[in-house]
């Protein structure tokens, strides 16, 4: 297995497939695509949307078991030529592998052959999934567990909870006035703005894992000028639902400061957070049991994936399934050889045990929840 594993990583990584270039996103798909049909008998669905090709493979007359990967990467075009494909001293280093060319190829070796499988593999994961997304949880509704195969936490940890996101845009709007000669007469729009932040950021919950981030801002015009507008973005992670409505409340609750001053804001909720599901972590540990492996670490973190959107479609939901390594979006993006095919063979053997002893929260259509 190890060896056509490499094989496939390899072929995988070899292909760029940076999220903005669409032309680059289409010629990894088709590389996805000989691969997966190769491995698993069957030739995927090529699913276009917004210009960004996704492939979906169904395995079996009924889905219920959903695998889910994505083959975009934050690497640019000639990042091979710096950072090629290697493998030396146990580790496989280049673009995109752990993050997740090697959790793809682990998802084809897992998947064939079983039947009651569809294993998406999306290509705008790494953009927010913003063409995939209803594609991803329409799948979810209409199978009873989600596995997902982005890259494991440290040490090959499991990543059973995600924070959810929220992305905001608070926009001022001021009054510009002349700032050396009558700035009495403006509205200064880079005030309001610094009152904003400071109210926004004290939004943040750290004892229940809640933050609220101010980030990129910009205001005014010239320097000497009093700003007549400013907007700042605002980063939200959350460990709960609950939290995370809480903060979109108080966001959309803010006021002016100064008189004259307007605030609109502009997004909101991303993506729903990912919270543990203990009949999947019950599950997997039992397989790793039967086969005589450790029992899988797990943890919790706060950059999301697809997964929130599986779980937040109501999908038991378990992440991080795919590659143990390292320096995932950084110059030592690496994969550890040695665990892949002992993890391969424990996600194969959670698959079967899904499918053999299924987790019934459909209802008799296939298409709601019990």
């Amino acid at each position: 297995m190890l060896t056509d594993l490499l094989a496939d990583i390899q072929a995988l990584v070899e292909c760029e497939s940076p999220s903005a270039d669409l032309s680059a996103v289409a010629r990894s798909a088709e590389v996805v695509a000989r691969i997966g049909t190769a491995r698993l008998g069957v030739e995927p669905e090529r699913i276009v949307l917004d210009g960004r090709t996704h492939l979906r493979w169904r395995i079996g007359k009924r889905p219920r078991v959903l695998l889910l990967g994505h083959h975009d990467t934050v690497w640019p075009l000639g990042s091979l030529a710096t950072r090629p494909y290697s493998v030396e001293g146990g580790v496989l280093r280049g673009p995109g592998c752990f993050d997740m060319k090697a959790g793809l190829a682990m998802a084809f070796h897992a998947a064939a052959g079983q039947d009651g499988v569809t294993l998406l593999v999306t290509g705008d994961e790494e953009l927010g999934s913003p063409s995939s997304r209803s594609l991803i949880e329409d799948e979810a509704r209409v199978t009873e567990a989600a596995l997902v195969l982005e890259a494991s936490a440290d040490g090959g940890a499991l990543k059973t909870e995600r924070k959810g996101v929220s992305l905001y845009d608070v926009r001022i709007t001021g009054r510009a006035a002349h700032a050396g000669l009558e700035p009495e007469r403006g509205i200064n729009a880079t005030l309001e703005l610094a009152h904003q932040a400071l109210a926004v950021h004290a939004l943040g919950a750290p004892e229940l894992g809640t933050s609220v981030t101010p980030t990129s801002s910009r205001a005014g015009t010239t320097t000497n000028t009093v700003p007549a507008g400013g907007s700042f973005a605002v980063d939200v992670r959350a460990r709960t639902t609950a939290e995370q409505d809480r903060v979109d409340a108080a966001m959309r609750a803010l006021r002016p400061m100064l008189a004259g001053a307007a605030i609109e804001i502009g997004g909101g909720p991303n993506r729903p957070p990912l919270e543990s599901s203990a009949v999947l972590l019950e599950r997997i540990r039992a397989v790793a049991a039967r086969l005589g492996m450790p029992a899988p670490a797990t943890a919790a973190v706060g950059g999301a994936s697809d997964g929130n959107f599986t779980a937040g479609a109501g999908t038991p939901t378990l992440d991080g399934l795919g590659a143990v390594g390292g320096g995932a979006h950084a110059d030592d993006e690496h994969v550890l050889i040695e665990p892949l095919a002992a993890r391969t063979e424990l996600l194969r053997a959670l698959v079967a045990d899904l499918l053999t002893d299924p987790i019934r929260h459909l209802t008799t259509t296939g298409t709601g929840r019990r």
